[in-house]
């Protein structure tokens, strides 16, 4: 399929040292052997005429709760792929959630893919980095994963933005950074932020 590059520039993670290592916190210690695949810094978008099917999934949260995509249709969706144990993705935790502050009013929703953790882990790390936006726990399952097999998201962490149809717009590979998720996100028919309020002239 072809697509326009833009140069913006599963887990497969070891049970022993997962299992073995701990930062004190609660979480393991952010792996920094490549014990994983770690993405590359690029980003591919999708003009809408390129787009495939709308993506279809659903899974349980970190606090128990169920999400089907479906129930997101009409909204820009964000979809990040994590672990705990990931070094890139506690770099980019901060910008994500500084740009799901910032688009949360613009027709745009956030949902995590853990791939690997148990919800404790993945709990923990939530609170550590303050993420507030909802992650569904794919481990056991795998379901979410196998739903985005046609855009490849092995690389951990990958960004996929939908557009309000549930289509693939964008996929960023390995740590996003905050202004190009953001580009991301206009070009996929986010909501414009909103005028600042007029300040009254003083009388």
């Amino acid at each position: 399929m072809p697509a326009s590059r833009r140069a913006f520039g599963v887990a497969a993670l070891s049970a022993l040292v997962v299992a073995g290592c701990s930062g004190g916190d609660g979480l393991p210690e952010a792996q920094t052997d490549r014990n994983y695949i770690e993405g590359d810094g690029t980003v591919v978008q999708w003009e809408p005429g390129e787009r495939r099917e709308p993506v279809e999934l659903s899974g349980t949260t970190v606090d128990g709760s169920t999400v089907d995509l479906a129930s997101y249709r009409g909204q820009v969706v964000v979809l990040n792929t994590w672990f705990a144990g990931c070094a890139p993705c506690r770099k980019e935790a901060a910008d994500l959630e500084a740009v799901w502050q910032e688009y949360s009013t613009r027709g745009v929703r956030f949902l995590g893919i853990n791939t690997y953790d148990t919800a404790a882990v993945a709990e923990a790390f939530q609170q550590a980095q303050g993420i507030t936006y909802p992650s569904i726990l794919d481990a056991s399952s795998g379901a979410a994963m196998l739903a985005l097999r046609t855009y490849s998201p092995q690389a951990t962490p990958t960004t996929l933005v939908l557009d309000a149809e549930g289509r693939v717009a964008a996929r960023a590979s390995g740590i996003v950074e905050r202004s190009t998720l953001s580009g991301m996100l206009d070009d996929a028919g986010a909501a414009p932020a909103a005028a600042p309020s007029p300040t009254s002239a003083p009388a």
